[in-house]
């Protein structure tokens, strides 16, 4: 996307635009909001479908998500919203993150050099140029997804023999956890630390996989997998905060430049409303409530509306 000059287009045009300063906003909003500097910072990363409104700039099918759509993406540190791209869904989940993170890191070690990142997402962002600049980068790490493949549940086989003997001894589901060096035949330039979960449910096997920077020493297998992977699931319920209740899919312009406005306007939105949680609400019984509660309670107003003849009264 081109920028706009304020300055120079602030006459001509409605609405001029800084990009820059529109990223930067959401980073700062994080930074101010930290009270003392934090030691460790983990940030999510996630992709989602944004349907098309009809011959829309960029139109694409997305065989995945079976309709036409764009493929925003999102970065999270716990609620704050740190960034909100929109992307054709010709691109991969992972287009264009490797900038974002650079953009992420650089910024916030602006402000606290020594500070740990990490950087969380599923299999669609495990990939070589990503990994390899988180491990080249001092305090950077990354946990991501890893889709199973017959490789990966071969090196698994004797954890998902135990786990399915668990399963038929008791029952219930059994888990077992497997830890190992591995490396792709081609898209990896190294072998990379994966953690794989041997589960037996009553459906059957259910292999899952995960690729890390982190050391075994500090994070074993089964407390890897189960406490920080675990948490990266709640992102999903930000977004789904942001696209149910501010309207984040309300892109229907024809340029993909426009629609990144509507994005952001909406992305805005998501981070007024957290500061009211966060601020405002701080120690009642709402400062965890979800964005529709707010809504319904504190910002919408019932009133009774009267028609007459003459006028109508409210």
């Amino acid at each position: 996307m081109r920028a706009d000059d304020p300055v120079k287009n602030g006459r001509s045009k409605k609405i001029a635009l800084d990009e820059r300063k529109v990223d930067d906003f959401f980073i700062d909003i994080f930074v101010q909001a930290q009270e003392e500097a934090p030691k460790l910072i983990v940030i999510d990363l996630d992709a989602t479908d944004d349907p098309l409104h009809g011959a829309q700039e960029g139109r694409f099918f997305h065989g995945y998500y079976r309709e036409y759509c764009d493929l925003p993406l999102y970065l999270f540190c716990g609620d704050f919203l740190l960034c909100a791209r929109l992307r054709t869904a010709d691109k991969q989940a992972a287009n264009g993150a490797l900038d974002e993170i650079k953009r992420m890191v650089k910024r916030l070690r602006e402000r606290w050099p020594e500070v740990r990142i990490w950087f969380r997402g599923d299999s669609g962002f495990s990939r070589d140029e990503i990994m390899s600049w988180c491990e080249q980068t001092e305090g950077v790490e990354y946990l991501f997804g890893q889709a199973r493949n017959q490789r990966l549940e071969k090196r698994l086989g004797a954890e998902m023999a135990e786990a399915k003997k668990g399963f038929e001894a008791t029952g219930q589901a059994a888990r077992v956890f497997g830890d190992f060096q591995y490396q792709t035949l081609e898209s990896w330039s190294r072998e990379r630390r994966v953690v794989g979960k041997a589960e037996h449910l009553e459906k059957g096997a259910n292999p899952r996989f995960v690729v890390t920077s982190l050391g075994r020493e500090e994070y074993p297998a089964q407390t890897l997998y189960e406490d920080p992977d675990c948490e990266r699931g709640e992102m999903e319920n930000r977004i789904k905060e942001q696209r149910l209740e501010w309207f984040a899919d309300r892109t229907s312009t024809h340029d993909l430049r426009s629609n990144q406005l509507r994005l952001w306007l909406s992305s805005v939105a998501y981070v007024l409303m957290n500061e009211i949680r966060r601020l405002g609400l701080a120690g009642t019984e709402m400062e965890q409530a979800q964005c529709s509660t707010i809504r319904l309670k504190l910002l919408k107003i019932g009133a009774q509306v009267q028609v007459t003849v003459r006028r109508v009264v409210s």
